[in-house]
């Protein structure tokens, strides 16, 4: 099968482009840069813009399906710019596929979506849209995820997959911000007990993306869906991300911030960060706030049965995968 990848210079989108070559499926991947690592699995690579309708037709003739998983995915910005990424982005990849008549499309979508700014305890994806949102990623998301899912029909099969807070090897965001933050003595964790969250290793992001494509082309009850996917191993933040710090051999650190606190520093900063003479992402906003102050975990039964995808790696040989990848790349930095 000849695939479509938009985003493959990022996290996820690079982690499917790598399986898909080694299950022996040809690939296209589409980005805004060049890669190395995407030259070095063969294929074609073509740089450009979710704004260029013709160049993604172009790049996407001849295949089988199109995996988009290329978003602006920022906590702060111009709401022109989420828009065009992630809303116009999508509707041009939409516009495509029919154009070019791929009969397959999997939407790389994220939880947040439906995050109304309460706990998110076991929820499944009845949950609605909430009526506002406390930033333009989310919103964006949502709009472009009901894009996909509505495009839905005899000629394109859709689907969406939220996987939620995503890491592993070859992260360049969520391990490497902790990290950053803990060295400088700027990670703070809020503190309210009884709070849980669910996060996805790599591996079971790209098999969920996987089946999901094989899926959609012969069952038609996981068609126009989406479906939360995680490592369904609710756990306390702070012992998440007391593992991460462990893998960097760091010291382990306590909640901290209570939640009203961190609720009011969130919504100051962000309000100061508006102004004119900002130029930086604010280290804190109010999405995030509420994001760390509340709990995020979710029903997979609908996963599990429309498409048949269980996570296959835990949490804890996930950590052990990750640390030694960490220690390997060291290794090979220290080397050279």
């Amino acid at each position: 099968m000849r695939y479509m990848i938009t985003g493959a210079g990022g996290f996820i989108g690079g982690a499917i482009a790598k399986d898909l070559v080694a299950s022996g499926h040809e690939i296209v991947t589409f980005q805004r840069g060049q890669y190395p690592h995407l030259d070095a699995l063969g294929g074609t690579h073509v740089v450009g813009d979710l704004s260029n309708l013709d160049l993604l037709a172009e790049s996407m003739r001849g295949c089988d399906g199109v995996f988009h998983v290329a978003a602006l995915a920022a906590i702060s910005g111009d709401p022109a710019e989420f828009e065009k990424a992630n809303i116009q982005g999508t509707q041009n990849i939409i516009t495509a596929c029919r154009r070019e008549k791929i009969g397959r499309l999997v939407f790389t979508s994220s939880p947040s979506v439906v995050f109304s700014g309460e706990d998110q305890n076991g929820i499944n994806e009845s949950t609605p849209y909430p009526d506002s949102y406390l930033a333009d990623y989310p919103r964006t998301k949502a709009i472009a995820e009901k894009l996909v899912l509505d495009n839905c029909d005899a000629s394109l099969f859709t689907i969406a997959i939220r996987p939620h807070l995503v890491w592993g090897p070859g992260d360049r965001h969520l391990y490497p911000r902790i990290i950053d933050r803990a060295k400088n003595g700027k990670l703070k964790l809020v503190r309210r007990p009884g709070m849980k969250i669910d996060a996805c290793y790599i591996e079971n992001a790209v098999s969920a993306h996987v089946l999901a494509m094989t899926q959609i082309a012969h069952n038609v009850d996981c068609r126009g869906k989406a479906y939360f996917i995680s490592n369904d191993e609710p756990i306390a933040p702070d012992d998440l991300i007391n593992q991460f710090l462990e893998c960097a051999n760091l010291q382990r650190i306590t909640p901290s911030i209570s939640p009203l606190l961190a609720k009011i520093a969130g919504y100051l900063i962000e309000k100061v960060y508006c102004l004119p003479f900002f130029t930086s992402e604010p280290p804190v906003t109010r999405f995030v706030v509420h994001q760390q102050a509340t709990s995020h975990w979710f029903d997979l039964d609908n996963a599990k049965r429309d498409l048949g995808w269980l996570p296959q790696v835990s949490t804890k040989e996930g950590m052990k995968k990750f640390r030694e990848s960490l220690e390997s790349e060291e290794e090979r930095v220290t080397s050279s």
